[in-house]
């Protein structure tokens, strides 16, 4: 689908009751490839899956970057705003509750982002290899807004201190975060699924 901004893909939900997952790929992905993984981990729930509107190289990616770690900041305030009036558009049209965004690497730092910036637009979070996006300047308010943080001990793409300054940032704004480490490096494991679909089972 190319309508509401964004090519995106969108599976109604098969089970009433379960959250929308907000599928949110890493660099070089597409609106295609985390949708097994939102099958996984909710089997039955509503998925909306758009792709990333910046090109590095060919690859697609949610925001622009200037070096590895090192984000175009002007770009990703501009990319933010953009995916949520993109998800304010896809509840209308698809009839969707607040989603639950679901990031792997560049997709899980602009959920990072939305959650940061413009918090009322998702209603939790799944953070797969994450960084700080930015500092925010005031904090915003995610009290008990659920987020799940998921790292790699082997991660040399994420600076460790940058996830860590990630979680402090969160727990300081009041989400109720669950925060773990894996013995595993920049890609996903079976652990990591494991954890990420149990938490999403146990939300309120």
């Amino acid at each position: 689908m190319t309508d509401l901004g964004f090519i995106h893909q969108f599976v109604p939900a098969r089970r009433p009751g379960l959250p929308p997952l907000l599928l949110l790929h890493g660099t070089g992905g597409d609106e295609h490839d985390l949708i097994p993984l939102g099958e996984r981990l909710a089997p039955g729930a509503a998925l909306l899956s758009p792709r990333g509107k910046v090109s590095e190289h060919g690859m697609a990616r949610f925001f622009r970057r200037l070096a590895s770690g090192v984000f175009d900041l002007d770009d990703l305030k501009a990319r933010t705003a953009e995916l949520a009036r993109f998800i304010a558009q896809a509840r209308a049209t698809y009839d969707l509750a607040a989603p639950v965004a679901v990031g792997l690497s560049n997709g899980a730092n602009i959920a990072a982002s939305l959650l940061l910036s413009q918090p009322g637009v998702l209603s939790g979070a799944v953070l797969l290899r994450a960084m700080l996006p930015f500092e925010p300047q005031p904090l915003p308010g995610l009290t008990n807004k659920p987020v799940l943080l998921l790292l790699g001990t082997n991660d040399t793409m994420i600076p460790a201190a940058s996830s860590q300054r990630l979680a402090a940032v969160l727990q300081a704004a009041g989400a109720q975060l669950v925060t773990k480490t894996l013995p595993a490096r920049h890609n996903l494991t079976q652990d990591d699924l494991i954890i990420a679909k149990n938490w999403l089972e146990h939300l309120p």
